[in-house]
């Protein structure tokens, strides 16, 4: 590896594809939704997500995001429905967030960029493993939730309460009896599509589950995401903010709504 990627000016988006070429594929992701351009989907049927709180088991800073994991080691949290196939279990979630409020998803629509974009991924178990189903179209599936600023939400507060255990790089704390779907907006309706990581590789695996409706968090739980720091340690802080991918291009990929 020349140099670690990462969102700065000498080993961001523009300089991922040097290492990893996919990085330039026909199905990146993010992408810009434009809802003039989607059609309705008739046969996408509802989702569903039934999470086992107890398969939840820690909370880490990688210097890149803040990620918490759960035990995918059997079908315990599971995702079903919607564009999928079969059922696919969840191995983590994470975010994606800016330096200010006005910025830090990775999709945007019609030109609006939210605060941030949490990302729950799950894979498809007839693969057997996770490194398998990431060489599959369809072996990752990708619930994407974008957050917007109003009222604070109580239950996102439970991780943020966590993040002063790992602050630095490297960090990694137990974080259990949590139920993501607790952060799941009210209304199911959402956009699918093929795409792919938004970080390196960015292997193009993922089907796209992306919820038309934001989960409302408040100015201030903004602020403590983006205390958490890029650095190790021992090292000058340097705050984890702009970890996000700015759209790539669509190239003739359809997106669907499973709304009218």
């Amino acid at each position: 590896m020349a140099k670690e990627w990462g969102y700065a000016s000498h080993n961001g988006p523009d300089h991922w594809h040097e290492i990893y070429p996919i990085a330039k594929g026909d199905n990146q992701s993010p992408i810009e939704l434009h809802t003039k351009d989607i059609k309705y989907d008739s046969s996408l049927q509802p989702w569903s997500a039934s999470y086992d709180p107890g398969s939840c088991k820690s909370i880490l800073n990688n210097g890149k995001t803040c990620r918490v994991v759960f035990d995918d080691t059997y079908d315990r949290s599971m995702l079903r429905g919607g564009p999928l196939t079969g059922p696919y279990r969840l191995r983590q979630f994470h975010l994606h967030w800016g330096s200010a409020d006005d910025h830090g998803s990775e999709h945007t629509v019609d030109g609006v960029q939210y605060a941030a974009e949490l990302h729950l991924v799950h894979w498809n178990p007839k693969y057997n493993t996770f490194g398998e189903a990431l060489k599959q179209p369809d072996g990752i599936a990708v619930v994407g939730i974008f957050l917007k600023i109003g009222r604070e939400k109580g239950e996102f507060q439970l991780i943020l309460d966590a993040l002063d255990k790992v602050k630095t790089k490297g960090k990694e704390v137990p974080f259990t009896h949590f139920d993501p779907s607790c952060l799941f907006p009210a209304c199911r309706d959402y956009w699918t599509y093929h795409g792919s990581f938004t970080t390196p590789p960015c292997e193009e695996c993922i089907v796209w589950l992306l919820l038309k409706e934001p989960m409302t968090v408040s100015s201030e739980q903004m602020a403590k995401l983006r205390t958490l720091l890029s650095s190790a340690e021992n090292e000058p802080p340097v705050p984890l903010v702009g970890n996000w991918r700015p759209p790539q291009p669509i190239k003739g990929r359809v997106v669907r709504a499973s709304f009218k």
